[in-house]
């Protein structure tokens, strides 16, 4: 941790910016209004505390002095996190911004796993802590080493394009824009711009375990990268814009076919939701099969298929062709499951 909390940022501290990071503000103070927000409306930022939104909170408060509002999560998921809490009161307090400290529990079932649900649990709390507070967006504080990260960590994975494309400097949750202004700032400029400034922040103890994935990747290839090819963050971050527009190109592709192939919510399913004909599918090529029906999965009931699962699915897709084939397999959290002639999707039973 740094040394205590400093005083309310003041414009000067501007000046002082490294200059990935002098770049992203300039740029950010250059658009109309600073942000997406109208220009009168309140900012939130999402404030954990730690180094990269602590930098967040900090330009925020310089872009736009007294508009800015905090928002904490608070998971109490470890021994920390209260003291975490206590930590962004105290600055707030300093810097003169309102903060609140949502409480969350996620709860996760069969099939899903615990870290979707705490961040299906978190934006949830976010989108509607920003609307209370009359805000018309969140600001993230992810930077280029996070999303250096996500790609790595897809790769490792074997991830397809959603994956690869990594993390959007914008996008629509829970009815609310999100944004993440720092996506092209180096992790180490935020921690050196706070260092300067002797601005404190917390640590999160769990950032040091290996176990993670994650963190194996933060503590030994990204300083390999840095050695190897210094211009790492630009490259990586090149390649995640050029998943991002490809995967945007099979999107478009997957809305025609949905069209072509939805089924009414009533003659397909009792949940209340479109199912897709099986007729329709099986007139697709299979690479087409498989874009429509994670497309129809991930927007319509917001689940994925896993690899296996998927390939499972086309399979009994392609030998569906009598009346009494019977397709049930296990998606995410529920069912893929056939009606009539059409694949409903069935969440679990709570």
């Amino acid at each position: 941790m740094a040394a205590s909390p400093t005083p309310r940022p003041v414009a000067a501290d501007l000046e002082s910016a490294p200059p990935g990071l002098r770049a992203a503000l300039d740029a950010l103070r250059d658009a109309p209004g600073g942000t997406f927000s109208p220009p009168s409306a309140p900012l939130a930022v999402a404030f954990s505390g730690g180094a990269d939104s602590t930098a967040l909170l900090r330009a925020a408060c310089l872009l736009h002095p007294g508009r800015v509002i905090a928002l904490h999560v608070h998971h109490g998921l470890q021994a920390a996190a209260d003291d975490f809490a206590r930590h962004c009161e105290r600055l707030c307090d300093a810097w003169q911004v309102p903060l609140r400290v949502l409480r969350v529990r996620a709860h996760h079932v069969a099939g899903d796993s615990p870290e979707d649900a705490a961040r299906r649990a978190r934006y949830a709390a976010l989108a509607a802590a920003a609307r209370e507070g009359g805000a018309a967006c969140v600001w993230l504080g992810q930077h280029a080493d996070d999303q250096v990260e996500t790609v790595l960590l897809a790769l490792s994975r074997g991830a397809g394009l959603p994956g690869l494309a990594a993390m959007p400097g914008t996008f629509v949750r829970e009815g609310l824009r999100f944004e993440r202004p720092l996506l092209t700032v180096p992790g180490p400029e935020l921690r050196q711009w706070l260092e300067e400034g002797g601005i404190a922040w917390v640590e999160d103890p769990t950032n040091a375990d290996e176990a993670f994935t994650r963190n194996r990747i933060r503590r030994q290839l990204l300083p390999a990268l840095e050695v190897a090819f210094p211009q790492f963050r630009d490259t990586f971050a090149r390649s995640a814009r050029h998943a991002a527009q490809a995967q945007a190109l099979l999107a478009q592709v997957a809305d025609e076919d949905l069209r072509a192939a939805v089924v009414a919510p009533d003659a397909a399913t009792d949940v209340g939701a479109p199912g897709l004909r099986i007729a329709a599918l099986q007139a697709l090529t299979r690479e087409r099969q498989a874009n429509l029906v994670r497309h129809w999965l991930r927007t319509v009931h917001g689940v994925g298929a896993s690899a296996a699962q998927l390939d499972e699915l086309l399979d009994q897709v392609s030998a569906c062709r009598t009346r009494g084939h019977r397709i049930h397999l296990r998606v995410g959290p529920g069912h893929v499951r056939r009606v009539g002639e059409g694949l409903a999707y069935e969440p679990e039973r709570q």
